[in-house]
């Protein structure tokens, strides 16, 4: 999974995040209220200053009624594509379980999972037959 440039995320994810409340009509307040974040700290977000956790991140989509995917592309966390390894992904950055450490840990072995070059003599469902013993 390749790291997008965070100045540029960091701005944007912020910038998108204020124009979705103001979409809303949800003051600052309101947000940071429905999101459980804390007011001086969501002010941060918007104006670039902080780079939120994916757990932030899916509270302030929670309360924007707006996709957390969305948020994660923007803040740099998940990169666009179109071959569905989003799902693994998500699942794990959603996962309540994990914490913001483990999130990563687990996402940088998929990202190396899926970097490596699969073959038919490495994929791993080789079972030996009988003939192959002899």
């Amino acid at each position: 999974m390749a790291r997008l440039d965070m100045t540029k995320t960091v701005g944007t994810v912020g910038e998108y995040l204020r124009e979705q409340r103001n979409s809303a009509q949800l003051s600052l307040r309101q947000v940071a209220h429905l999101s459980g974040v804390s007011n001086p700290y969501l002010s941060q977000v918007e104006r670039g200053l902080r780079k939120p956790s994916a757990e932030v991140l899916q509270g302030l989509a929670k309360a924007l009624r707006i996709s957390a995917e969305t948020l994660y592309v923007r803040a740099g966390i998940l990169d666009p594509d179109e071959d569905g390894s989003r799902s693994v992904e998500l699942a794990v950055l959603a996962d309540p379980s994990l914490n913001e450490r483990q999130k990563q840990a687990l996402l940088g072995i998929y990202a190396a999972f899926r970097a490596e070059p699969t073959s038919p003599d490495t994929d791993g469902d080789h079972t030996p037959r009988p003939e192959e013993d002899l």
